[in-house]
């Protein structure tokens, strides 16, 4: 029996779905929230004796201002540098002695810190979260070694990477008003430039427990978390909630073009364009164009820049989640004695071939396909479980979300596709960035 790409779609579905299921049910998640605020999400899963903690903080760049950009990051490393029971070092030492490990990073719109371990030490790991939430140490000379830390990495990361240096700069261009224009790193002047009272001051103001959502999954059960939570999250006191970035970008009224100069071998294009944030009813279209065009050795751009035309040696797509409108990337590398031009125009025309015919529906169900085996990964272990339950709980309005999205990919239609790249992929909605050799005169 010959079954036609709908009825093979549906039976996808239908498979990993079921196997979501199998594994977890909105009703499997469990949450409460202190009485200081903290919210507190919980997945039991005793198949291995090992549990982790994902705390995120709802800050990030986005949250600064001219004068304190970086401090997001700052803080970041700061949190491993010291508090009041454990001092300076002793977070990692603690934790790696007990058999646990741990991670962090940092983004425009949220910070979190990751903890891995053996679940018989899940109290080792609440009293070091609690010291350094509720009680961290902000010595002078701590802080001018991780002053110095943060410069000497921004320098290096942008003397090494053309796609962060030529990043900085396009973001700056695209943005005018939003705090989405700057960095994640901050600027060197404003980070040889922060006073205790601004670390102070943010620190206080964003890593409050009412400020945070905990996740935590793994070989652990609801009644100890709570009883541990109560215990050693819910003295640390609320604090005022943080004033709401309310700024909003204004609509671009044309093409934006800069030139960046760095001895580079070959020409690097960056282009952007405005969409909008994570809760979007296009973002699931957007999240499909994005692999469209450049995930895999037969997607659009891969195919025509460098396999039939070679004018590229790379190019990728970027389209992150995001709590307000962001910017969706194309990143491209010349290949050898092509000129940006060529390239840059060749781009723009599979963008247009899409723009005018959509994508086959053999296309688009291959990306579905992709979508959905990424989703059923996304959640085949304790640890992808909680970073994706935060990620919807933070980025999408709430985790129960994310029982939804392999319906949602599946309603995506050619016509969808269609439409979003018309709707945002529009010259006047670009910022284009070319990052070449200076030219000798």
């Amino acid at each position: 029996m010959i079954l036609n790409r709908g009825l093979k779609l549906t039976i996808l579905l239908l498979f990993f779905t079921s196997l979501l299921s199998a594994q977890i049910k909105v009703e499997d998640v469990k949450t409460f929230t202190l009485k200081n605020g903290m919210k507190i999400i919980v997945l039991e899963d005793h198949s291995i004796p090992n549990a982790n903690m994902y705390i995120f903080f709802k800050v990030g760049s986005r949250n600064e201002y001219p004068g304190i950009t970086g401090l997001s990051h700052f803080f970041e490393h700061m949190m491993f540098n010291g508090a009041k029971t454990y001092g300076p070092k002793m977070f990692d030492r603690v934790m790696e002695a007990n058999g646990g490990s741990n991670n962090a990073f940092t983004s425009e719109d949220i910070t979190v810190y990751t903890d891995f371990f053996p679940s018989s030490i899940i109290e080792v790991i609440f009293d070091l979260e609690a010291d350094r939430i509720g009680h961290l140490a902000l010595d002078d000379k701590m802080v001018e070694s991780e002053r110095g830390v943060i410069i000497s990495e921004r320098i290096t990361i942008m003397e090494n990477s053309n796609r962060s240096l030529l990043d900085e700069q396009v973001k700056g261009v695209a943005f005018i008003a939003h705090p989405y224009r700057w960095s994640v790193l901050g600027y060197e002047s404003d980070i040889k430039n922060w006073k205790k009272s601004d670390l102070q001051k943010y620190f206080e103001t964003y890593y409050a427990p009412n400020n945070a959502v905990v996740v935590m999954a793994g070989d652990i059960t609801l009644e100890t978390v709570k009883m541990l939570t109560k215990k050693y999250f819910e003295p640390i006191p609320a604090r005022t909630p943080p004033r709401p970035v309310h700024t909003k970008e204004p609509e671009q009224m044309g093409e934006k073009r800069l030139y960046v100069h760095k001895n580079v071998s070959s020409p690097n294009i960056m282009i952007v364009y405005h969409v909008p944030e994570s809760k979007s009813k296009d973002y699931y279209p957007l999240d499909m164009l994005d692999s469209i065009l450049s995930e895999g050795n037969s997607s659009r751009l891969y195919k025509a820049l460098i396999d039939e035309k070679q004018l590229a040696v790379s190019v990728s797509t970027d389209f992150q989640n995001a709590l307000d409108p962001t910017l969706f990337y194309i990143f491209a590398v010349c290949a050898k004695d092509t000129e940006e031009e060529t390239l840059e125009k060749a781009i723009y025309e599979e963008i247009d071939k899409i723009i005018k015919e959509s994508v086959t529906e053999q296309e688009l169900q291959k990306v579905k396909n992709r979508k959905l085996m990424d989703f059923y990964h996304s959640m085949e272990t304790i640890n992808r479980r909680a970073r994706t339950i935060g990620n919807y709980e933070i980025f999408f309005g709430g985790y129960e979300k994310l029982f939804n999205a392999p319906e949602e990919y599946q309603k995506v239609t050619v016509d969808d596709i269609q439409r979003v790249i018309g709707t945002y992929f529009k010259k006047s909605n670009r910022t284009v960035g070319i990052l070449k050799k200076i030219e000798e005169k």
